[in-house]
Order: C-alpha cells, then structure tokens, then sequence
C-alpha cells in the first residue's frame, strides 16, 4: 500500500510507494492542472567516474563524460528513436545529466498512461550498438567542443578546475574528446547494469493522476522484469585537501566584455541528511542577504559601475562537495574581485541585520509556496533534493527554523578569503 505524506502549510500530499525491484515511486496529485509531469532518475552522475562493480570485487575508472553518453545513447530504441515515439503521444520528452544524477522526463496533458509506459520501458531497456555508440561519438565531441567555445561555460569549468585539486565536479560533465572516444559498448552497458539498478532510480509523477493507478501501472510494467539483486554501489572520490588548487584563473576568448566569477569552497560536507539540508538553506538566505539586488553590497558594487544586471550568486551543492558561486560580466575584473573580498570581510565582522535576514527567509518561504504552482518547478525541486537524502516537505521547515545567529555563523566560517578562487574570461586583444 502506499503511503501519504502530507504537509499543512503548503496543503499538499505526497504518495509514495516502494515497488518492485526496489524502486521507490512518488507521486504528487494537483487537482485541477492540465498538465502532468514526469521523471525517471537514477542516482548516476558525472563525478561517479570511479566505483567498485556490486556484487563483484572489480574496481572500475571509466572515461570522463560516460554518464552523459549514456544519457545520449538511452534514447535509441530497437523500434526507432524514443524521441519520436513521445511526439507521436503528443508528449515533450527530454533528459539531462549533472554532476549528481540523470533525469529522463515528459510532460503531457493527454495520453499519460501511454506516455508513462514508454518512459519506464526505454528506461529500462538499453539497446547500444557498435554502429550507434560509433555515432554518438561524433554528436557528442561536436557538443563538447561547442561548450569549450561557450565562455559562459567555461568561466564556470575554469573556477571548478582551479578550486578543487583531486574532486572530479572539477571535470566536464561531457568530458573531452579524447575521454569521448574511449568509449564503448561494453563500458555503457557496465555503467547501465550498474547505476540503472531500480534500486538506485526513483520515479516522481506531477499532475492530476491517481497515485494508485499510477503505482499500479508501474508495478506491473516492473513485475515483467528481470533486475538481479544488486548490492550497494561502492563509489570511490579522492581525498580533497581544504585549500584550493589556483587563487585565480585568467583565459583569453571572444567576448563583448570581460566575464567574472568567484568562488568560495565549502569544507563542510558529509553531513547528516538534516544538518545538510540546513547548511544549504543558511547558506541561501546568506548569499541573498549579502548579494541579492537588494542588499547593501550589491547597491555599493553597483553605484562603482563594477556589476551590472548580469550579476548573481547562488550555491553548488551535493553531498560531498559545495562551492558557493558570485559574479557576472564586468569592465573591471580585478577591481570587482578586491571591493567583493573587502564587502564580504566587512559583512563578516558586522554581520547580517535582522532586517535582512527576516526579509530574505519570509520571501525565500514565499517563493517555495510559489513554485508549486507549476509541475515543472515541483519535479525540479524533488529531484535536487532526493538524492542528497532530502524530503520535499522537510525544506520548508528548516527554512522556517533558521534563526540569524545561524546565518552569520555560517557567513563567518564559509565565505574565507583563503578558500576563495577567481576566475575571469577576458576579451582577446
């Protein structure tokens, strides 16, 4: 039977259910919305470049850039391209990889049934060939290229590669050109068997279903199935010193004006489920507080003309790694990097007003209650969340419990100017 997970101040339930195989199923039900909204995860991203294969003793490094080549290649079927199969139900499908996980998705107003049928069948039934990985090969060096030449794109790679010295979130989720071509049929079908294990994949369905039916028709589409049991995926990442690897990182490309980023390396990771949680949450309302359009430092950057509308800051978080990421294009790198450090130590001894805080934590609520008025933003959520073991319901809560004194203490311990990296695209002269 399923259970309900409910929640009281966003008035919503959440059903969920352990199906078959192990594969754990949620479904959110919006009476009343059009549209449904599905994904299918697994907990497989880029930086699981090295594990132990279950049930075995082999120790595998496999080529960066293998889970978004998977991703690519899932797509294939032996009856045609699943693409193509989704357009014929009048359903939008599409996927992505990051650093942590692969999501495969549709959205639909009509169809569902059909629709849902497909995900999990395609999803569960990898067909590579010689002649298709040989393919893909070419589709995704092109891609990997073209994102060497996006600057936003690399103004980003270039900080990662600077501030971590052993972490592969400092490698391309694509990888290279040369990591591309090592790839072959038998190392994707290794990594599928392995992280395509329903026990390491959740299902979430948004819209206005039946849970039971949905749970239903998942079940039987799984009890078809042969998945072996498969014990618990051992994944290896490389001891991280705190320090970081380059302070800062200059690159020369074709841009209007220079781009800018810093960044701060978070030390405090591998944490329990809620202390996790609760650091990403203080760390949010921190960078708003100290960065947001409407704080004091942004207004002083601004008035120097070093930033413009461009500018943002946001957190980069997983389990195991965190970076917290300010900037955006600027005439003037070097000194917008300095007034930054000197605002940020500034705020550090001051602190964070309560006005500041209490302004940015009520809109921070009100923006969460917001974003379950679209099935996108609720998949999108849930996902984030579930894989660094985080209840869509549990967000709210610590972001209702979160005091001040938390805040600047974590504003002290985390933005350090010794854990800081900048990274700066400029134009070519």
């Amino acid at each position: 039977m399923a259970q309900l997970l409910q929640d009281q101040t966003l008035k919503e339930d959440l059903w969920y259910r352990e199906l078959p195989h192990g594969l754990k199923a949620y479904v959110l039900k919006k009476p009343g919305f059009s549209k449904t909204f599905a994904t299918f995860s697994t907990n497989y991203g880029s930086i699981d470049n090295h594990f132990v294969v279950p049930n075995t003793s082999e120790e595998l490094r496999v080529p960066d850039g293998i889970a978004h080549f998977l991703e690519h290649q899932m797509f294939a079927m032996e009856y045609g391209d699943a693409f193509e199969r989704f357009s014929a139900l009048g359903a939008q499908a599409n996927a992505y990889t990051n650093y942590n996980g692969t999501t495969y998705l549709f959205s639909a107003t009509d169809a569902i049934e059909e629709a849902l049928e497909l995900l999990l069948d395609y999803v569960q039934h990898p067909y590579f060939t010689e002649e298709g990985v040989n393919k893909e090969k070419g589709i995704i060096e092109q891609e990997v290229r073209m994102y060497r030449d996006a600057p936003n794109w690399r103004v980003l790679s270039n900080l990662l590669e600077a501030m971590y010295f052993e972490h592969p979130v400092r490698i391309d989720i694509g990888g290279t050109v040369e990591s591309v071509r090592q790839i072959d049929r038998d190392l994707l079908y290794k990594c599928y068997y392995t992280f395509y294990h329903p026990s390491n994949m959740v299902v979430f369905v948004v819209g206005d279903v039946e849970p039971e039916a949905i749970f239903n028709q998942m079940e039987s589409n799984l009890l078809k199935r042969e998945h072996p049991a498969q014990g618990e995926i051992r994944r290896i990442f490389p001891a991280e010193p705190e320090g970081v690897r380059e302070k800062l990182v200059v690159e020369q490309m074709v841009v209007s004006e220079p781009l800018f980023r810093m960044g701060f390396k978070d030390v405090d990771v591998d944490l329990e489920p809620r202390d996790h949680l609760k650091k990403i949450v203080l760390t949010e309302i921190m960078l708003e507080s100290i960065l947001g359009q409407s704080s004091g430092l942004y207004e002083e950057l601004y008035e120097q003309g070093l930033i413009d509308d461009s500018f943002s800051s946001h957190y980069m978080v997983n389990i195991n790694y965190g970076i917290s990421i300010m900037g955006g294009n600027t005439q003037k790198p070097e000194e917008l990097a300095n007034a930054l450090l000197k605002g940020i130590e500034r705020l550090r001894n001051e602190g964070i007003t309560e006005e500041d805080f209490l302004r940015v934590r009520n809109r921070s609520i009100g923006e969460y209650i917001s974003a379950f008025d679209s099935v996108e933003s609720i998949a999108y959520i849930f996902n984030t969340l579930y894989f660094q073991n985080i209840s869509l319901f549990d967000y709210l809560e610590v972001l209702s419990e979160v005091t001040l004194e938390d805040v600047n203490r974590r504003l002290r311990d985390h933005l350090v100017s010794e854990r800081h990296v900048v990274s700066i695209i400029k134009p070519k002269d």
